[in-house]
């Protein structure tokens, strides 16, 4: 059997526990290898699954509960911290509240399945005052749905991901080095676009101090509010002026900014 399975077979749980809670602390230590194996050696008899399923259900809610009281205490700002550390900052915030404030509560049951929302979403929760029963409900529900989701096709597929493991101890350093390669070709080419469209944005971008002395020397502008509404409500301070529109309102509707004076638009 492959050596992570024989590590795991002997310190399983508290593995299984640490890696859920790392990862839904946002650490960059992927959680699903470890919950596939866990899954993998429940349906062998080494481990037992309903255990591993409260251990996930509670890493992922200890670790989703420090968020909340963090989004509770510190606001907008958490969610501004995570999402500059993402791969995509540019666009993080508005994706993850887009579907936070379309889905409420909800959201939470499936956080975990789509990339960025899992870290994001309870902190919001927090940001906005979600009462912490209701919190603790639907986030508790959601991590025993992925974990249970997880684990079972590990138990299901348990002889076939030990066949998996076996090979990929054959293949040894090459498989790391692909993996790895893999990794770093992925990294290079998210930051590639970053640094682009940073160039592009460069371009036509205006600093608060030059937007500040056109506006005192009279000049006649159109400023445009492009926050999210969530946004605006956990600040609602704008510039004086300044009117407010969605983003999307942006681009079906930009019949409403004038052609003959310099519109300049802000989002944070």
């Amino acid at each position: 059997m492959h050596s992570t399975l024989e590590f795991l077979i002997k310190h399983g749980y508290v593995v299984l526990l640490g890696w859920v809670f790392a990862e839904q602390l946002g650490m960059p230590v992927p959680s699903l290898p470890v919950m596939l194996a866990a899954g993998a050696l429940a349906g062998t008899g080494h481990l037992s699954f309903w255990t591993s399923l409260m251990l996930v259900a509670v890493g992922a809610l200890s670790a989703d509960s420090i968020w909340y009281l963090l989004g509770k205490k510190k606001g907008i700002r958490v969610l501004q911290f995570l999402c500059k550390i993402s791969l995509e900052p540019d666009s993080c915030v508005r994706r993850t509240e887009g579907i936070f404030s379309k889905q409420g509560a909800r959201s939470l049951l499936l956080a975990k399945f789509i990339p960025g929302l899992g870290t994001v979403a309870p902190p919001l929760a927090g940001i906005f005052h979600m009462r912490a029963r209701k919190f603790l409900l639907y986030d508790g529900l959601g991590a025993l749905v992925w974990g249970l989701s997880i684990l079972g096709t590990g138990y299901i597929f348990s002889a076939q991901i030990e066949h998996i493991a076996e090979r990929a101890a054959r293949l040894g350093g090459w498989l790391a080095v692909l993996i790895i390669g893999a990794l770093a070709g992925y990294l290079a080419w998210k930051f590639i676009a970053r640094q682009k469209f940073l160039r592009e944005l460069r371009i036509a971008r205006i600093t608060p101090e030059e937007l500040k002395q056109e506006i005192d020397s009279g000049q006649e502008l159109v400023i445009v509010d492009l926050r999210h509404s969530m946004d605006f409500e956990a600040d609602p301070e704008t510039i004086p002026g300044a009117f407010r529109m969605d983003a999307k309102e942006l681009e079906e509707k930009n019949d409403r900014l004038p052609r003959d004076r310099e519109v300049i638009l802000y989002c944070t």
